[in-house]
């Protein structure tokens, strides 16, 4: 089921909104990839929340919601989402915990509500954009997105 979901999902982003992806050679990196250099690039914080954009990545982490994520063996729990045109991560560090309940409970709300909050999510998310950083991959530089910027190192 998950990965009717998948291809119906990749399906939508590719022909009905990004129709201009066809065809472009230029590598993407995996949203994974982003998330634990973005991690790394911090110098493991507590905490971040940030956004990229769909088109700036693979979403290879497609019906994840909340998960364990470790990063230099340092563990995070990740809270995950699609807000149109991005995808939103909210990254806590902690021990690790079973969140195999919490990410079927938030895949199910995401499905039931047909994705309508997680689009407008997307465009509260691009209303409040207050700062950028660049984030380098393995193939390149890729754009993250704040609400307001973060202090290294806070806390909260």
């Amino acid at each position: 089921m998950k990965e009717v979901f998948r291809v119906l999902h990749s399906f939508v982003l590719k022909v009905l909104l990004f129709p201009s992806s066809f065809g472009r050679s230029v590598p993407r990196p995996l949203a994974s990839e982003v998330l634990s250099c973005h991690l790394q690039q911090r110098r493991l914080p507590p905490w971040t929340s940030f956004c990229v954009r769909y088109s700036a990545v693979h979403n290879d982490q497609f019906g994840l919601s909340n998960f364990n994520w470790t990063v230099q063996d340092c563990n995070y729990h990740i809270l995950r989402t699609g807000c149109f045109p991005f995808i939103k991560y909210h990254c806590t560090k902690a021990p690790p915990h079973n969140l195999h309940f919490e990410d079927r409970f938030f895949s199910v709300l995401k499905v039931i509500n047909l994705g309508i909050p997680c689009l407008a999510y997307g465009i509260g998310c691009w209303m409040v954009i207050g700062a950028s950083e660049t984030v380098q991959t393995s193939v390149g530089p890729v754009t993250v997105y704040f609400a307001y910027k973060e202090d290294e190192g806070a806390q909260y």
